[in-house]
C-alpha cells in the first residue's frame, strides 16, 4: 500500500533509524486478484521496526520502468519520488513483508497512470533483488497499549488492512491481555486480503479476536457466515463493535479525500464526497470516541 502518513511532531517524535538495505524476494504470495505480498529475505540485517511501519522502494532502480520513469518526469517537471508500502509482517517474524495492491488508472479520476505498484504486484519474481529503505511512520503500536486499553479496534477498507495486519500479529504475541476487533470492508469476498490468515488468527486465538467483513457489493454476505455483513463499514456496523468508546483505542486505516479529489470538486463547485476515511472518523466522533484514541493512517 502506497501511505500517505501526516508526519510526527519533530520536537517530540523519536528520530527514525532510516537505513538502505538490499533485499531478495525469497516468495511471491497472490493475496487476491490484484494484490500480492512480497516476502523479503534480509541476511543477516537486524530488522528495527515497529509494528505498522512503512518502508520506501525507489523505481529507479527498475530498467524496466525507465522509459515510464522519463516520460512521467518530463511531463511533471520533477523527479519521481521513491513510494512507500506498509509492512504486513510484525517485529517477531524472520522475514520483512509488503502486501501490494495494484493501483489502476481511472480516467477522469486518476491524475496519471501507476507507476510502480503494477510491477510489484504482476512481474517481480523470486529472486529479484532490490533496495529498499526503511523503516518509517508514525501509524504505529504504542509501546505502552497495554496500559492504554483491553480493546483494540481495527477498521479498515482494501489494502488499508496491511500496516493493521502487523500490529494485529505482533499484539496477539506480545500483548495477552489485549483483545482485538476488526472491522474490514470491501467490495466483495474475493477482494478480502488476508482472508485465510485472519481466519486462522481468530481460530487461534477465539477469546482474544473478532473479525467481521462488509462487502459492499453483495447482498447475500450473511451467507458466508455470521462475521459478515452486506453494506459499507458505516456508523451502526462500528457502533456495535465499539461497547465502551471511552475506553477503547482505535486503528483506521483506508481511502481519504485526496487533493485531486478536492480540485475536482472545486472545479465543479461541489464538495468532495466523503470516502472510508471521512466515514469512520465521523462515525468515531458520533459514538464519543477521544480522538487521542484514534491512531489512523490514509491513501488517496
Amino acid at each position: 500500500m502506497t501511505s500517505h502518513q501526516t508526519p510526527p511532531n519533530p520536537e517530540t517524535a523519536p528520530r527514525p533509524k532510516i537505513k538502505k538495505l538490499e533485499v531478495m524476494v525469497a516468495e511471491v504470495i497472490r493475496e487476491t486478484p490484484d494484490t500480492a505480498t512480497l516476502v523479503l529475505f534480509t541476511g543477516n540485517d537486524r530488522l528495527d521496526y515497529k509494528p505498522g511501519h512503512f518502508l520506501t522502494i525507489d523505481p529507479h532502480q527498475f530498467p524496466a520502468l525507465e522509459r515510464f520513469i522519463d516520460y512521467f518526469e518530463e511531463t511533471k517537471g520533477k523527479k519521481e519520488p521513491a513510494r512507500a508500502y506498509s509492512l504486513s509482517s510484525a517485529p517477531h517474524e524472520q522475514y520483512l513483508a509488503i502486501t501490494v495492491k495494484e493501483e489502476r488508472y481511472i480516467p477522469q479520476v486518476t491524475q496519471y497512470p501507476p507507476l510502480l505498484s503494477p510491477l510489484m504486484v504482476w512481474r517481480i519474481q523470486p529472486g529479484t533483488r532490490m533496495v529498499v529503505t526503511g523503516f518509517g511512520g508514525p501509524y504505529v503500536l504504542p509501546d505502552d497499549i497495554g496500559d492504554r486499553t483491553d480493546h483494540l479496534v481495527h477498521i479498515c477498507a482494501g489494502s488499508g488492512v496491511v500496516p493493521n495486519m502487523s500490529i494485529l500479529k505482533h499484539a496477539l504475541t506480545t500483548e495477552p491481555k489485549l483483545r482485538h476487533t476488526v472491522v474490514y470492508g470491501n467490495k466483495t469476498r474475493r477482494d478480502v486480503i488476508f482472508r485465510r490468515e485472519l481466519d486462522e488468527l481468530t481460530n487461534r486465538h477465539p477469546d482474544r479476536l473478532e473479525v467481521v467483513y462488509a462487502l459492499s457489493r453483495e447482498t447475500k454476505a450473511a451467507g458466508y457466515g455470521e462475521n459478515y455483513h452486506s453494506g459499507r463499514v458505516d456508523v451502526d456496523l462500528v457502533r456495535k463493535h465499539i461497547r465502551d468508546p471511552s475506553a477503547v483505542e482505535v486503528f483506521a486505516c483506508g481511502p481519504a479525500v485526496s487533493k485531486w479529489d478536492r480540485l475536482a470538486a472545486k472545479e465543479a463547485e461541489q464538495t468532495p464526497k466523503p470516502r472510508f476515511m471521512e466515514t469512520v472518523l465521523e462515525a468515531l466522533d458520533t459514538l464519543g470516541v477521544d480522538k487521542n484514541r484514534i491512531h489512523r493512517e490514509s491513501y488517496g
